[in-house]
């Protein structure tokens, strides 16, 4: 490791894939934020899932843009919830919507609000029924409006009460129509007085007699 971490940058980009898929998880970890940096995408990509397990937060914190981007599906399912917590929003940004499909519900749960603004559209979008409970209420209370109306109707319906409550009033009057159809009456009912009249006419509309009866019960 002590050799490992003496190499210059420019020996670690000379490193072929190969020799980086041979290294240890203690390897991986004595490497400086530098070193890591320098990875080459094709390289990072070819270290075991278990083994890049051992970058340390500062570390990922560390990693481009182009390197996130390059990590397959089973590396970044394979990540600790305390190495997504550590990625930056740039970063969130660069990830497609196979790799973010391939994120646990626990792995989301780990993500700051301030990692929201890292969400694309297309990655909220992207979200399935089983990973949407992994959304902290503070990661959906800092949601913008745009991002919120990426969410399917079919995730909007897998939305906690918990989760529902979190939204603020501005956030509530931007669902779309098909959103707020898919709301289930249990989480309507869980709003407040306040939420519940943040709700426009054409929101209304679109809610079933259930879905009224619950939201003003």
């Amino acid at each position: 490791t002590a050799q490992l971490r003496g190499l210059e940058t420019a020996d670690i980009v000379a490193l072929g894939t190969n020799q980086m898929a041979g290294l240890g998880s203690a390897q991986l970890a004595s490497l400086t934020t530098a070193q890591v940096a320098a990875f080459e995408t094709a390289d990072l990509a070819a270290i075991g899932t278990a083994t890049l397990r051992g970058l340390g937060t500062a570390q990922v914190a560390a990693l481009t843009t182009a390197q996130v981007a390059g990590l397959t599906t089973a590396q970044v399912a394979g990540l600790a919830s305390t190495q997504i917590r550590a990625m930056e929003t740039a970063d969130l940004s660069a990830l497609s919507t196979a790799q973010i499909g391939a994120l646990t519900s626990t792995q989301l749960a780990a993500l700051t609000s301030t990692q929201a603004a890292g969400l694309t559209t297309a990655s909220l979008g992207a979200l399935a029924t089983a990973q949407i409970g992994g959304l902290g209420t503070g990661v959906l209370a800092s949601l913008s409006t745009s991002q919120l109306t990426a969410l399917t109707s079919a995730a909007v319906t897998a939305l906690t009460t918990a989760q529902m409550a979190a939204f603020g009033t501005a956030q509530i009057a931007a669902f779309t129509t098909g959103q707020v159809a898919a709301m289930e009456t249990a989480d309507l009912a869980a709003l407040s007085s306040t939420q519940a009249a943040a709700f426009t006419t054409a929101q209304l509309g679109a809610m079933s007699s259930s879905q009224i009866n619950a939201l003003f019960a």
